[in-house]
């Protein structure tokens, strides 16, 4: 379950599902691979602040879902997540790199999207809708407008 991370000048939970499918969307997953990429997971989390929250496992793709910092962008905990998975998995499993023959294990695209702990957009949208009924603000606001327009 995710968790607030507090660091010294910030209060997140930033919470991503990223689908990451393999080269040539070849069937490569199978148990061994599966638990390979599991233990490595386990690995990236105690030396990166990313903290793997579910890890699914089809055929040809894997999905997670990660939770992180706002140090780490979306794609920066995506290419540490498949670069070291990746050697690893060739380490650990070279009878992989024979079904892959460029020699790269995950496709180069993926999916990434951020997940919401406390609501979904319309939600947000219409809690930070009501932030701006003040009419000191829409008073501030109008005035900006006309020195802008």
């Amino acid at each position: 379950m995710s968790e607030y991370k507090h660091k010294r000048h910030n209060v997140s939970v930033l919470i991503y599902h990223i689908v990451c499918p393999a080269k040539y969307r070849r069937v490569v997953f199978d148990a061994q691979v599966e638990r390979v990429v599991r233990a490595i997971c386990l690995e990236i989390a105690k030396r990166y602040e990313i903290e793997f929250l579910e890890i699914g496992v089809d055929q040809n793709h894997v999905l997670f879902l990660v939770q992180s910092v706002p140090g780490y962008s979306p794609k920066k905990v995506v290419q540490t997540i498949k670069s070291i998975t990746a050697r690893e998995v060739f380490r650990q499993v070279p009878g992989v790199k024979k079904l892959l023959w460029g020699g790269e294990f995950w496709g180069k695209g993926y999916y990434v999207s951020t997940v919401g702990k406390h609501g979904d957009e319309t939600t947000l949208a219409g809690y930070v809708r009501k932030q701006s009924n003040d009419k000191t603000y829409k008073a501030l606001h109008q005035q900006q407008l006309k020195l802008w327009g």
